[in-house]
């Protein structure tokens, strides 16, 4: 019984091995042999196809146009006050203003902002009046009519452009134009804003077909962002300068008015020792000495906010300047030519597999 069972266990291992080895020659093995093959039956395919995508994959990337990048970084002061503003703070500090470091006056747009704002309509719109000429012209023009008059594109998207003899409108955020819209979308496009969230670094990078216009415009635009950050941030305490510097002005004209009405008071009544007199100039003398503290209270403050606006002015490092690239960033066109050869590869070869009914085998 023992020796029966043993052959009996044997022979199933063996029709076992037998079956499996047999699904692998049938279904999960690939035969390269076959497939080989059945590709080298249709090689005049390959000799068509692949060819011809070279050829179409070289013209497709000498008909982009090149275009280049500038960038710039910047590294923006953080916190509510200016560094090395100390001394400002202190003496706004000690005429009753607190600068810098405390919540109320925190920004309310921090770096990480700074792309949104990049891609508002107002700040888009605002870049299209900068007045730019290319590297081999000296013709100056804004930044919108070279978008819009003066961009190369492949030669079969113009079979499908209609021309547009409109060259001026009026520009309105609220309500922008079909022309307006697609040249905010291209500076969307070429104008990229990105914020190292670690050490809030600001890169700014500009494309562009003409390497000049691509640095000046990121000048341009590192320029406009510093000025709308700082227009921001000492909004408030410019208002608040403006109203004390009228309070002065007006102050400071009482207080004239009330010594001169002393002084002539005074001239006129030397030698007038009478009682009425006396209170008469004591009340002119009062009104001169309390017109003369207010306005000296509002010089006070008005220090004190000029002190404040520096104090709460932002300072932006320039890490990495605008430079006129000397390198075209793109097109790749090695990169764009071995896709195509990919694809030209990759069309018989299926054909082939499918012809041959090797793909089903594959699958």
């Amino acid at each position: 019984m023992d020796f029966e069972s043993k052959d009996t266990q044997l022979n199933n291992i063996n029709e076992t091995h037998v079956k499996s080895s047999q699904n692998g020659k049938d279904g999960s093995s690939i035969d390269f042999k076959a497939i080989f093959a059945a590709l080298c039956k249709h090689k005049l395919l390959y000799i068509i196809i692949v060819p011809l995508s070279l050829i179409i994959g070289f013209f497709y990337a000498k008909s982009l146009p090149k275009y280049y990048q500038c960038q710039v970084a910047l590294a923006p002061e953080l916190g509510g006050g200016a560094t090395g503003g100390g001394a400002l703070s202190s003496l706004a500090s000690s005429m009753g203003y607190k600068v810098g470091g405390n919540k109320p006056d925190a920004d309310a747009i921090t770096p990480t902002l700074y792309p949104d704002l990049m891609n508002s309509v107002d700040f888009k719109t605002s870049l299209f009046d900068v007045k730019v000429h290319r590297m081999d012209s000296s013709k100056v023009m804004a930044y919108y009519d070279y978008l819009l008059y003066y961009q190369k594109t492949p030669w079969w998207s113009r079979l499908f452009s209609a021309n547009d003899t409109i060259r001026h409108e009026k520009l309105n955020p609220f309500m922008l134009t079909k022309k307006q819209t697609a040249i905010a979308k291209i500076i969307d496009k070429n104008v990229i804003c990105d914020v190292d969230i670690k050490t809030d670094v600001i890169t700014i990078n500009v494309t562009d077909q003409d390497p000049l216009i691509a640095a000046t415009m990121a000048d341009s635009v590192k320029a406009r962002l510093q000025t709308f950050i700082t227009k921001y941030r000492t909004n408030k305490a410019r208002n608040d300068l403006e109203s004390t510097k009228k309070l002065c002005v007006e102050a400071k004209r009482r207080y004239e008015h009330a010594r001169q009405l002393y002084g002539a008071f005074s001239d006129a009544n030397q030698e007038v020792i009478l009682e009425s007199v006396r209170s008469k100039q004591e009340d002119l003398e009062n009104d001169m000495q309390l017109q003369f503290n207010n306005y000296n209270a509002l010089a006070a403050n008005l220090q004190a906010a000029y002190a404040k606006v520096q104090a709460v002015t932002p300072v932006f490092t320039t890490l990495q300047s605008a430079t006129v690239p000397t390198k075209k960033a793109g097109p790749k066109n090695s990169q764009i030519v071995m896709v195509f050869l990919f694809v030209g590869l990759l069309i018989p070869t299926i054909y082939a597999l499918v012809k041959e009914g090797e793909l089903n085998k594959l699958l």
